[in-house]
């Protein structure tokens, strides 16, 4: 037999996904439902956690219970690197990001510290450094609206960004184009990059930050930046909130088959 907060919790998510309950809608007081005879106290509470658990709703204080937003952010694969949106303009990539999902940005939308850390082991093997060795470690939290949707923290090598805009703590982007601009203006321009997709449970911390729902995932970017040289000028580790992107790729299939005629 089902329990009757699980139908109470089934009732209200079709009506979130026929849209009959629209994003931004407030759910009904626990009050109203118990009154309308939906239930006690706790099968209405445990319908409400249940929905939030599965990121159809965001119940905060003074807010009450609402419907999520769900369509989530494109995070754009290579098209956000395009070098005509930093280097001739003055996009950053999260701002393409929004471009492409067709939504609003505003500058504040970012903040950022910076200090100089000791090098974690994946920053250090990424950048050939010994272990020990200090790295500038530029952390940002980016939000859409006043809801997080990630974090991104940069690493560079001191000989590289010293004297430039990315170590300035000032909130907010490194200037127009953001750390690739500036990387670029100082002769390290990037020609290629490798990231690597990781899906796990978010840490306490994380999901504070990001105000997660319960239970809900992140993803963990890794992002190493090359100039054509194959120096490393940048190694980035985000933590994404995993039902708030959709990640899109978008990319020429390589044929290989020609570098291997005649073998």
């Amino acid at each position: 037999m089902t329990p009757k907060w699980r139908e109470l919790a089934d009732r209200l998510a079709e009506e979130i996904r026929s849209g009959e309950l629209r994003p931004g809608q407030q759910l009904p007081h626990i009050r109203q439902l118990v009154e309308e005879g939906a239930g006690s106290k706790s099968t209405v509470h445990a319908a409400y956690k249940a929905l939030e658990a599965e990121g159809l709703v965001i119940s905060s204080r003074g807010h009450g219970t609402v419907v999520r937003q769900q369509v989530p952010l494109k995070r754009l694969g290579i098209a956000r690197y395009d070098k005509a949106k930093w280097r001739d303009g003055d996009e950053v990539a999260f701002i393409a990001d929004r471009v492409a999902s067709g939504r609003s940005y505003r500058r504040n939308e970012q903040t950022q510290t910076v200090r100089l850390v000791e090098a974690p082991l994946a920053v250090a093997e990424a950048h050939g450094l010994p272990a020990g060795a200090s790295v500038y470690a530029r952390a940002r939290l980016v939000k859409e609206g006043t809801q997080p949707t990630h974090t991104l923290t940069s690493y560079y090598r001191p000989e590289h960004v010293e004297g430039t805009r990315i170590v300035d703590p000032t909130p907010g982007p490194a200037g127009r184009g953001g750390g690739f601009r500036v990387l670029y203006e100082a002769g390290y321009e990037i020609d290629h990059m490798k990231e690597q997709l990781f899906a796990r449970a978010a840490t306490p911390e994380e999901a504070q930050l990001l105000q997660l729902t319960p239970g809900e995932w992140v993803v963990e970017l890794h992002r190493t930046t090359y100039t054509a040289s194959g120096v490393v000028v940048e190694f980035a580790v985000g933590v994404h909130a995993a039902s708030r992107f959709a990640w899109e790729y978008d990319f020429k299939v390589p044929d290989s088959t020609g570098d291997t005629e005649g073998q």
